[in-house]
């Protein structure tokens, strides 16, 4: 019997936090059970066999090595058959209620391919999870400014800011931390794009769903607590790196016909915008190991 939403977790060394998110997966069945698939890029941290310790009955898929989030993506979405399906990192908890708000949006809107949740830092603050395709402009603006200056107008614009959160509305996309996905349209667009290791994944599947003539939404109905970077920040010039690399696929399939002229200013400045993003962290690494008079 096919079930009303399935879940795919793509898993890579988040530690202890795998069990815990497919505890929370698991346990809201507010929209019924769930048709759950783990999909494990060959972690070396004890997560997967500490979930089928506690879980043994979940179905986990070894992918051939790190491939990556969006080819982990496909997948576990392939091995699953319910026509709504979520993507979502290790490193969160779903809150109960989500499932049936996130997959009452479907039924409620036809031509809606993407839909995200709520989704909330530890803390307890937002996360802009939902936010517009950026602009050259803005693009740049974001990423020389956002370095120092978290709320620049360029930033601010792209990560839509001055959105009530608490407010459902049409967005260009979501993170692809936690999504809600119409099966029908993977199909149409042809699913993930694996070129994409890590980063911007998200912001091009969603941009294509636009682009083929369905909607993105961001739903607060349903909510998630993530921990930021929990598999990221142990190697943090490695992955800041894969995000500027990501961008750079993104901008050469965003950049075409005429617009090509700004590829090589692009590659430009995504080096040197990589290399001051890592003396940034460096930054910020000596002067928390500083110790305090």
């Amino acid at each position: 019997m096919t079930r009303a939403w399935a879940a795919v977790v793509v898993n890579f060394e988040p530690g202890p936090l795998l069990t815990e998110c497919v505890r929370s997966v698991l346990a809201d069945t507010s929209a019924g059970e769930v048709e759950l698939v783990v999909v494990d890029n060959r972690s070396h941290d004890g997560s997967i066999e500490a979930l089928q310790t506690a879980f043994p009955e979940v179905h986990v898929i070894s992918s051939p090595g790190n491939v990556g989030y969006a080819r982990a993506a496909n997948l576990g979405i392939a091995a699953t058959r319910a026509p709504v399906v979520a993507v979502f990192n290790p490193d969160l908890t779903i809150e109960p209620g989500t499932a049936k708000a996130m997959r009452a949006c479907f039924d409620d809107e036809p031509r809606l391919g993407a839909a995200g949740p709520r989704i909330r830092n530890v803390d307890g603050s937002d996360y802009p999870s939902a936010r517009k395709s950026p602009s050259i402009p803005v693009a740049v603006g974001h990423g020389l400014f956002g370095l120092w200056w978290p709320a620049n107008p360029f930033t601010a614009r792209y990560r839509e800011l001055g959105a009530d959160p608490a407010q459902p509305r049409s967005v260009d996309w979501v993170s692809g931390a936690a999504i809600w996905l119409r099966r029908a349209t993977l199909d149409a667009v042809g699913g993930w794009d694996e070129r994409y290791f890590m980063y911007m994944e998200d912001l091009d599947l969603c941009r294509r769903i636009r682009g083929a003539g369905f909607d993105v939404a961001y739903e607060p109905a349903g909510g998630v607590i993530h921990v930021q970077g929990a598999s990221t920040s142990k190697h943090p010039y490695r992955m800041l790196a894969q995000h500027h690399r990501s961008a750079w696929t993104f901008a050469r399939r965003r950049l075409t016909g005429a617009a090509a002229v700004f590829l090589p200013f692009a590659a430009l400045y995504l080096v040197a915008r990589c290399g001051l993003a890592m003396a940034e962290h460096a930054w910020h690494a000596v002067r928390a190991d500083r110790p305090r008079e």
